[in-house]
């Protein structure tokens, strides 16, 4: 830590000096010189980010060591890392462990990690032959024997030395300690098991090896003996440390003649040693039996012997230390070819787990497998069971069974259940010794249970979502610490894929509910047949008989089947019905069922929208804006303005977001518009209100971006965010409609100015829906009030009514006026609407005007004389 430190202060003061003050680098030369302080102030005091920072600095390979000082990675983060450890969790610091170009280093061309057999990714790689390649061919043994002693040792430590397989060098040093010691024969143990564990024993890796035998010979059909430890006198050198010489063998009382009884060999005498490692640990023995001159072994052997065996010790530890890395390696490629196999298909947790049991099966080839599911909802109780025997398949891993059915093995609920619960693995070598194992499950089944290795599979939160059960090896052993090792991995990714599987099926089945809900909404938002045939019937007449032509349109004039007719007109008279074939039984529904799906709130409502659609249609036709658009986008339009309100709710975007509604939490931005759009694809796409159906993928394709896009723009926040643009176009006097993105800007412009349009109707009509819209703000302010218990706005404040023709004047100033104003420079015959729009203002003007000479007077007067005004203006609204 101290190091780190110095490592530091020194980058600092070389490359940063200017940065810090002479106080702080005394203080940091004094942190220097006192390390221990400075390592128990950074246990007791560094936040994580602090931590993050030197890991950052450290992993940076070939970073300038005079760099800017070390910063926090996240200045929020650390203020409030004390308060909210998951904020603050190192997980999410990009602090690279380690880089590409550590690999680099050794100047080799590393193996590629994934490779590719019969076109199938995988992690798994050939057997590595590397050794055989770089083995050094051997001395014979009559070259060896005519070296003198110096030179012999010599070239048989270099023999040794390179040979990384275990098996081979120990054949080499039998061989070799053979014509060291002119033994008869030799035989090498090495050391297995774990001693904390009390399982250690000795293995004979190679036994009665002469020096002309060859490793095939040596291995070829042996069986390994097992000599416990401290047994006998290969046992008594390992656990002692010191050698033996033993020049009778049958007068040694741990000598054990039962081998010679079977070969009919004549065991004489013996010379035993360890092989210790460089820690001076044992990690064999070697014995030597009989001399070839019949003669017993002499103290000049036991030095040979000691000093050859201090050299294999090394090789031996270099050759296990190699076996264990390349038995690593592949462990880990077995892993990540699992976890590919696992991750390939996350579509079913059925098959999901049958592929889990397949490999698991194959991986720890035992004789039943189980994997059971937690219930989500009650933990211990298992809602889904699948088994899978050896003789389900052979070899063959296209085997499944459909679902999870009952299952066919017994559960041993004593054993699951409590792994189940404890999330701990469980390691049964005799399943009849354990007390939670039902033995009367065999007697049905006619089966021996011996063995049984049960092991959770987690989740990501470390929740245990279900059990694997193993049950006997298929070598009758018991399952030992490499059995849990490696399932224990590879349940990390059993517990990730079921895990996601089962979130895929949820979502699914939300789709496939959504699906229906939608099915069941849309039919029974559809019109009833009855009522589009009678509408289908009426006959429709002329656009001067609805006055659809006249700028002062009055929609009260219409009942509702009149206000449907009037909109076939409007696609008549725009000739969209024929242009775009458009089905008239399917216009019909399609108009009633959007007007069934308008909800009868107080302004907001159908009527708008028909009233929307109206101005829309006379800024085409009577404004002569319609010659700048396309059929397409006028068939867009049309329909933009009908749906543009489509389930309006009464209220605005800022109290979806304030009362957090499903709404608000589907959109991010223009929640309500979205919203509209989303039921006017829905209205669209249903089956018998398609009046787009026959129109090519492509211009359907351009009909449903302008749609979405008309229906956005009535969102005021989009008005207001593109229209400083749009006017500086029409300024310019440089406007080429012709440009999709002034195009664009045009018919958002155009769908606000038909929106509002209400403001430039005559003043008995634009009386009536101004009281109409006052209305519903007040109903809006006054829920957030009494419910949300927080202040409306002005203007849905009802107790502000009196500012309304204020807040008219203000409305008409920032957003009518200038949108009308810039139209009828594009087209002049937009003019009427924005000599309506100034004559309502005057109107406006003139109330607010009286309303103020009204409050002056009654300023000295009661209370309730100013109250009883107040009502007189609202009345007058």
């Amino acid at each position: 830590m101290s190091h780190g430190l110095m490592e530091n202060r020194n980058s600092m003061s070389h490359g940063n000096a200017e940065h810090y003050e002479p106080e702080h680098l005394q203080m940091e030369q004094w942190l220097d010189d006192h390390p221990d302080f400075a390592h128990d102030y950074f246990v007791r005091k560094a936040k994580r980010t602090m931590v993050d920072g030197w890991l950052v600095n450290h992993a940076l390979a070939g970073a300038p060591a005079g760099g800017t000082p070390p910063q926090p990675l996240n200045t929020s983060e650390s203020s409030t890392s004390g308060s909210n450890s998951k904020n603050s969790s190192g997980a999410n610091t990009p602090v690279r462990k380690i880089s590409a170009q550590e690999f680099e280093k050794s100047g080799h061309i590393l193996r590629p990690i994934v490779s590719t057999v019969d076109g199938v990714p995988t992690f798994l790689s050939p057997a590595m032959n590397s050794i055989a390649e770089t083995r050094i061919p051997r001395k014979s043994v009559n070259e060896l024997k005519a070296l003198d002693e110096r030179e012999l040792m010599s070239e048989l430590v270099l023999d040794i030395c390179n040979d990384l397989d275990v098996t081979s060098l120990c054949h080499k040093i039998l061989q070799n300690v053979s014509l060291l010691l002119k033994a008869n024969r030799c035989s090498l143990f090495l050391v297995q098991g774990d001693e904390a564990a009390g399982t250690r024993c000795l293995a004979s890796k190679l036994f009665d090896v002469t020096s002309q035998s060859t490793l095939r010979d040596c291995t070829l059909d042996k069986e390994e003996i097992r000599v416990p430890w401290g047994s006998g006198i290969v046992g008594h050198v390992a656990k002692t440390g010191t050698g033996l010489n033993i020049p009778d063998a049958y007068e040694d009382p741990r000598f054990n003649n039962n081998v010679d009884s079977m070969t009919g060999f004549k065991t004489r005498s013996i010379l035993c040693y360890p092989i210790r490692d460089t820690d001076g640990e044992v990690v064999g023995v070697a014995q030597a039996i009989n001399k070839l001159n019949s003669l017993p072994f002499d103290q000049t052997d036991e030095k040979v012997f000691m000093s050859y065996l201090a050299f294999c010790g090394i090789g031996i530890r270099n050759a296990q230390m190699f076996e264990r890395s390349t038995l690593e390696n592949r462990r880990n490629q077995l892993l990540l070819d699992l976890a590919r196999v696992i991750f390939e298909e996350q579509n079913n947790v059925a098959t999901l787990i049958h592929k889990i049991m397949l490999h698991t099966q194959s991986l720890l080839r035992c004789q039943r497998c189980q994997v059971l599911l937690v219930d989500e909802n009650s933990k211990g109780v298992f809602s889904q069971v699948f088994d899978l025997q050896a003789s389900d398949f052979d070899n063959d891993d296209n085997y499944t069974r459909k679902g999870s059915i009952e299952p066919r093995f017994p559960i041993n609920i004593g054993i699951t259940g409590y792994v189940a619960t404890t999330g701990e693995t469980l390691n049964i070598p005799d399943a009849y010794e354990d007390d939670r194992f039902d033995a009367s499950s065999d007697k049905r089944t006619n089966f021996r249970t011996r063995s049984i290795l049960c092991m959770p599979i987690k989740n990501a939160q470390n929740q245990v979502i279900g059990v694997c059960q193993f049950v006997n090896k298929m070598d009758e052993s018991p399952f030992n610490n490499n059995d849990e090792h490696l399932f224990e991995a590879f349940a990390i990714f059993c517990g990730l894929g079921i895990n996601n599987t089962r979130m895929y099926e949820k979502a699914v089945r939300a789709m496939a509910k959504q699906r229906v809900a939608l099915e069941c909404l849309s039919y029974h938002a559809a019109a009833p047949n009855d009522h589009v045939q009678r509408i289908k019937k009426l006959p429709v007449p002329s656009a001067q008989f609805f006055h659809l032509l006249d700028v002062g349109f009055d929609d009260s004039l219409l009942d509702d089947d009149n206000t449907v007719r009037a909109v076939i007109r409007m696609f008549m008279e725009l000739d969209l019905v024929e242009k775009f074939h458009i089905n008239y039984e399917m216009l019909c529904r399609w108009l009633l069922s959007v007007k069934r799906n308008y909800r009868n709130v107080t302004y907001h409502n159908w009527r708008h929208a028909f009233n929307v659609a109206q101005t829309m249609f006379w800024m085409m036709t009577e404004g002569n804006l319609g010659h700048l658009l396309g059929d397409l986008e006028c068939l867009a339009l049309l329909v933009g303005c009908l749906c543009h309100d489509l389930d309006h709710r009464g209220t605005n975007n800022q109290f979806q977001i304030k009362t957090m509604s499903p709404l608000a939490q589907l959109y991010s931005t223009s929640v309500m518009e979205h919203h509209h759009f989303d039921q006017c694809v829905m209205i669209l796409s249903t089956k018998g209100s398609e009046i787009l159906s026959a129109i090519s993928p492509e211009d359907y394709e351009t009909v449903t971006r302008v749609l979405e896009h008309a229906i956005l723009a009535t969102d005021l926040a989009v008005y207001f965010r593109y229209r400083g643009e749009f006017f500086n176009l029409v300024e310019s006097g440089k406007a080429d409609w012709s440009q999709d993105d002034q195009r664009d800007l045009l018919r958002g412009m155009l769908m606000t100015a038909c929106d509002i349009a209400a403001i430039s109707k005559p003043w008995e009509i634009q009386k009536k829906t101004a009281k109409l819209i006052a209305a519903e703000f007040f109903e809006q302010g006054d829920i957030e009030r009494k419910e949300l218990k927080i202040e409306p706005m002005d203007m849905m404040d009802r107790d502000k009514k009196d500012q309304f023709p204020a807040m008219q004047i203000g409305f008409i100033d920032s957003i009518c006026l200038p949108v009308y104003s810039s139209l009828v420079k594009i087209n002049n015959r937009v003019d009427p609407i924005l000599q309506g729009c100034k004559s309502n203002r005057d109107v406006w003007q003139k109330k607010n005007e009286c309303k103020d000479e009204r409050k002056k007077k009654v300023s000295s007067g009661t209370e309730s004389s100013y109250k009883s005004s107040e009502k007189g203006d609202e009345s007058r609204l």
